[in-house]
């Protein structure tokens, strides 16, 4: 026998061709745009059908009186001398609650008298005065003491100092699908006639030779143990050139805050805050929640 290998013939029973790639590419494609849809489509079912869990899926009008009736707890917590203004609703529409859905953003403000370094005092008594349920505290911020707190459902409260005798409280809902949209609930006639607020707000807007013509803007929130508190606010705007000086008389000389451009006193149960500017005057007449 020859132990030569013989060369040049291929094996009639060599292995099978493989798949071609382009075809396994084809069907990898495939599933992955099928698998893309299906969850797209779960998704589409889980935020319409499915109950909210996150603050995302809860829309504004459901978010809306919480945001108010924390409004007035933080009215009640400040305490009627040292509640500033109230501010009013202000919506932020573009953000997006998902890939697939737009949003917007609910917030109101408080402002809260606060000396220049009681700031913190002042935050602490307002966080101690607060509901246990909000789980409120106050932390050493990046710029100072910063108040937190949950009023529920999802919507988050806090508070810092603004550097010029205040602090300022923000309710906010976060991003949110917007629904039926928000609306204020509406006030009872004896919340929405003309109390002292209006009064001292016309009394300032004299002193100051401002133009009184023009009603108000009315901003409420309800008290927890009834009623409401009530800031009557004046359209921002240019004027006749405004000095503290002629608010000096209404205030007793004893203002609260005389820090420029902010001006603050008391007139019987209103306090009254001024934001005067070379350009422009704002004032707010408020009055708080009882107890």
């Amino acid at each position: 026998m020859s132990g030569a290998v013989q060369t040049g013939w291929a094996s009639s029973a060599g292995p099978a061709a493989p798949a071609p790639a382009r075809s396994r590419r084809r069907w990898l494609l495939v599933v992955t745009v099928a698998w893309a849809v299906l969850l797209a489509g779960l998704t589409w079912v889980s935020v319409r059908d499915d109950p909210p869990t996150v603050r995302e899926q809860r829309s504004l009008d459901q978010a809306g009186p919480v945001v108010d009736r924390a409004v007035g707890e933080l009215a009640l917590a400040a305490g009627a001398a040292g509640l500033l203004e109230l501010g009013p609703a202000r919506i932020a529409s573009g953000c997006r609650v998902t890939p697939f859905a737009d949003g917007a953003r609910l917030r109101r403000e408080v402002g809260v008298l606060a000396a220049t370094g009681d700031e913190r005092a002042v935050l602490t008594g307002i966080a101690e005065r607060l509901p246990a349920s909000w789980r409120a505290g106050v932390w050493t911020g990046v710029d100072g003491p910063e108040l937190r707190a949950d009023a529920g459902e999802f919507v988050a409260v806090e508070g810092r100092p603004t550097g010029d005798g205040r602090v300022r409280l923000v309710v906010d809902t976060g991003c949110r699908p917007v629904g039926t949209g928000y609306s204020p609930a509406p006030a009872p006639a004896p919340a929405t006639a003309a109390g002292p607020e209006a009064a001292a707000l016309s009394a300032a807007l004299l002193a100051l030779d401002r133009p009184g013509d023009t009603a108000p803007e009315l901003v409420t929130a309800p008290c927890p143990g009834g009623g409401f508190a009530r800031t009557a606010r004046s359209a921002d705007g240019p004027g006749p050139a405004a000095s503290t000086a002629a608010l000096a008389p209404l205030a007793g000389n004893a203002p609260l805050v005389d820090q420029s451009p902010v001006y603050a006193y008391r007139t019987g149960a209103v306090t009254v805050l001024a934001e005067i500017g070379p350009d422009a005057t704002r004032l707010a007449a408020t009055v708080g929640c009882p107890g």
